[in-house]
């Protein structure tokens, strides 16, 4: 756990104060449909929860592809005899 001085904290309450004192401003100050229109897109995307995260590669490749350089030697042939019958 991280420890903060006395002001860092006192400055984190402050600054928290003044956010919810600036947010309550602006609620009042929009007409009563827009903030209930944005309260319940608000609701709805808390219980939508977060945006799963894309895989990092392109579609169709393997999970997790060589490192450059590494890549698989591709099969070798099968040996044919050198004899001649």
């Amino acid at each position: 756990m991280t420890k903060h001085s006395r002001r860092e904290r006192e400055r984190r309450v402050a600054e928290t104060e003044r956010v919810k004192e600036i947010e309550s401003a602006w609620v009042r100050s929009v007409p009563p449909q827009t903030a209930a229109a944005f309260a319940l897109s608000v609701q709805a995307a808390r219980e939508r929860g977060p945006i799963e995260r894309p895989p990092d590669m392109a579609p169709g490749t393997m999970p997790n592809p060589p490192r450059p350089g590494r890549e698989p030697k591709p099969p070798k042939e099968p040996a044919r005899s050198r004899r001649s019958y």
